[in-house]
């Protein structure tokens, strides 16, 4: 089976709490708080663990919350390979308002990176990543660290038959699609990123799938994924174009969802599933995922349960 590495340039250590409710210009009691590894890649290899499957994180990690975050990881049994990072790495905080069940989420940005940090990075991503790996970049760049850099890594893991995985969003995922990437394999992105890449609106599942055949046929990725929210997810091939969605689940955190999906969309091709069934499997971790608390991520039960319940219809 092909390994999994995911890759976190940005991590952070989420801190999760509660608080009876939230107002301006006053001391807010909270709750203890859950504190949990975080990050979009790390956050990946969680939910493929979670999922009963395996992977290996490879961090940037700085200071002694670097060394907080990879207590964190051992605790929870994620394989780690763990890169000097510059500066402290960062933390964030999410805060649910008990009274009206509302999360206000405060995300710092992540100490800036030089250079040379990013040779680093490069070299130890093409180290850990063994031939045939899928490859996992996925969640916030830190400061410092150009636009192009998913083209970039594309390059270095071309000719090594690696497929690179690409979840980014903002100037990054518009430099993505300006041209083919010969490593590129998948490349995921939510609706309103994706009408803005299309400059028109994407009313309708079909619309949807049209513009992301559009993008595969430029070559830039092999398969893409559009995340439509409460719409469920479309996932497009040169060949078909497949719609998957969920049934109503009760909602109590949307954190972690997209990752969680990830987690459980890659785990699929790891498997040598078909994509459509990989999307479906995704589909249900991401289900799964909503129904926890904070960062907890899914449940390989829940996403078990509902993955029979999860539509699969070609568009």
């Amino acid at each position: 089976m092909p390994a999994i590495l995911t890759v976190t340039l940005n991590p952070t250590v989420d801190f999760a709490t509660t608080a009876p409710d939230i107002e301006a210009n006053v001391k807010l009691r909270c709750s203890e708080p859950d504190i949990d590894p975080g990050g979009g890649g790390i956050n990946v290899s969680r939910a493929v663990q979670l999922l009963g499957g395996q992977s290996t994180a490879l961090v940037a990690i700085g200071g002694t919350t670097g060394a907080q975050l990879l207590e964190a990881l051992t605790r929870e049994a994620v394989a780690t390979v763990a890169i000097q990072g510059p500066g402290e790495t960062r933390q964030s905080v999410s805060v649910t308002e008990a009274s009206s069940g509302d999360q206000f989420r405060f995300v710092m940005p992540g100490p800036t990176w030089a250079a040379d940090d990013v040779d680093r990075a490069l070299a130890a991503i093409e180290r850990a990543a063994g031939d045939g790996a899928f490859v996992v970049l996925s969640g916030s760049q830190p400061p410092g660290v150009a636009k192009d850099f998913p083209a970039i890594l594309s390059n270095h893991l071309a000719g090594r038959h690696t497929r690179l995985i690409v979840d980014t969003s903002g100037p990054a995922l518009f430099h993505l699609v300006e041209k083919p990437h010969e490593a590129l394999y998948v490349l995921r992105m939510d609706g309103e990123e994706a009408e803005e890449l299309a400059g028109r609106a994407l009313p309708e599942k079909s619309d949807t799938a049209g513009f992301a055949q559009e993008l595969i046929a430029k070559g830039v990725a092999e398969v893409v994924i559009v995340a439509r929210g409460a719409d469920g997810s479309i996932l497009a091939t040169k060949d078909a174009c497949w719609h998957s969605y969920s049934p109503p689940v009760d909602v109590v955190s949307t954190v972690g969802a997209g990752d969680s999906f990830m987690g459980g969309f890659t785990l699929g091709l790891s498997r040598r599933e078909a994509p459509e069934d990989c999307l479906r499997l995704g589909t249900a971790s991401a289900a799964a995922a909503v129904m926890t608390e904070a960062t907890r991520l899914c449940t390989r039960e829940d996403a078990d349960r509902l993955l029979p319940l999860c539509a699969l219809d070609r568009i």
